[in-house]
């Protein structure tokens, strides 16, 4: 989303700390021309893998909503692809699994991930991902795929007008109908079953409503690179307070008028030609042409929309947030500052990720989200 065209007085919040992770330089006496090569070699590997095991459970599913008779399917190609090193549903071992603070050496992703934990012993295995503006759920097709063949539970969901869901964002008159499609799925939940709630961008605040309304089935909230407003603040208050005057995502504003010029506007689009460098800007090609054939106008009246959370609900979730250096959209100034003003329990950097690290940074936002996932109460 990025900081939109109006400023406002911003009150100071009380600070308080949070724990900071983020990745180490290379270490010493290591050739950097080989770690680069080593480096780029296994990133394609990786991203070979997890483009096959994204269109192995596409195919499954197909295959599955079909009846599971009409179509022909080799269930041997479905999700058997393995983690280099690794068994199937192997994680990476943890170096430790006490607490650690900001003084800590600092840890890769892949070496926070607490082994002794197994999936059935957590207190939830079930992932629901919620996009940011302009995006769908059909962004975090990587991300489904690593988690689903680490034996994890997934749902993304398309909002209102977002991704297939066939609304006219036009016509969007709130943030409860925008996130309708969460709460919906929230609510349908069983008794007794909890999720971790993962949002990215504008998802931020989708995820923080869903949190006031259903605290008991939430079991975590993880903000990735996210709105991660106060009580009494809107998504637009919050960007304003730091947006330039020549701010990239101003230029890449397009406002949508439906009701008419002399209305307010009904939904804010993105140039296409400035799509790489403001969100994707250290993604690959073949995600940035995804996004540019896939991605949906935003919705203005819930990015207008203050948000009231409480803390008896909202704040009685575990919050969690994923910073990302590499943003252009949402700097990483103003994550800090939205860290400082309303401080969740740990923060987690992913170094080199850009504004959308299902893309930029799959691999390692996965372990991040299970080391998240491990993290006892």
């Amino acid at each position: 989303m990025g900081g939109i065209f109006s400023c406002f007085s911003h009150k100071e919040e009380k600070k308080k700390s949070s724990k900071r992770f983020t990745n180490p330089p290379p270490l010493n006496g290591t050739s950097n021309r080989w770690n680069k090569i080593r480096s780029s070699r296994k990133d394609r590997i990786e991203e070979t893998l997890i483009q096959e095991q994204a269109l192995a459970a596409i195919l499954l599913q197909h295959h599955q909503q079909n009846g599971g008779s009409n179509l022909p399917f080799d269930r041997s190609s479905s999700l058997r692809y393995p983690i280099s090193g690794s068994k199937k549903q192997d994680l990476p071992r943890s170096s430790s699994s006490r607490a650690r603070s900001i003084t800590d050496t600092l840890f890769q992703p892949q070496q926070l991930v607490n082994q002794d934990l197994k999936i059935d012993d957590l207190e939830t295995n079930h992932f629901v991902l919620v996009h940011g503006g302009g995006f769908g759920a059909w962004c975090w097709y990587k991300t489904i795929a690593l988690l689903e063949e680490g034996g994890f539970k997934v749902d993304a969901i398309d909002l209102t007008g977002s991704g297939i869901h066939s609304f006219d964002t036009n016509n969007i008159a709130s943030l409860s109908q925008y996130v309708k499609p969460l709460t919906d799925f929230l609510e349908k939940l069983g008794d007794g079953k909890k999720v971790i709630l993962v949002g990215h961008d504008f998802g931020g605040a989708c995820i923080s409503y869903a949190m006031e309304e259903f605290p008991f089935k939430v079991a975590k909230a993880v903000f990735v690179s996210a709105a991660m407003l106060t009580s009494g603040q809107s998504t637009l208050h919050m960007f304003a307070q730091q947006a330039g005057p020549i701010d990239l995502m101003r230029q890449a504003q397009i406002f949508l008028y439906a009701n008419g010029n002399e209305y307010p506007p009904t939904a804010i689009d993105l140039d296409k030609s400035l799509l790489r460098e403001l969100l994707f800007n250290q993604s690959p090609a073949k995600d940035v042409a995804l996004a540019s054939v896939s991605m949906r106008p935003i919705p203005f009246a819930p990015v207008l929309e203050k948000l009231s959370l409480s803390d008896k609900n909202y704040s009685s979730v575990r919050r969690f947030y994923i910073e990302t250096p590499e943003d252009n959209a949402i700097p990483l100034p103003l994550q800090q500052s939205m860290i400082n003003s309303n401080p969740p329990e740990r923060v987690f950097r992913l170094k080199g990720s850009d504004h959308s690290p299902f893309f930029s940074k799959p691999q390692a936002l996965h372990r991040l989200l299970v080391e998240i996932s491990k993290i006892p109460s």
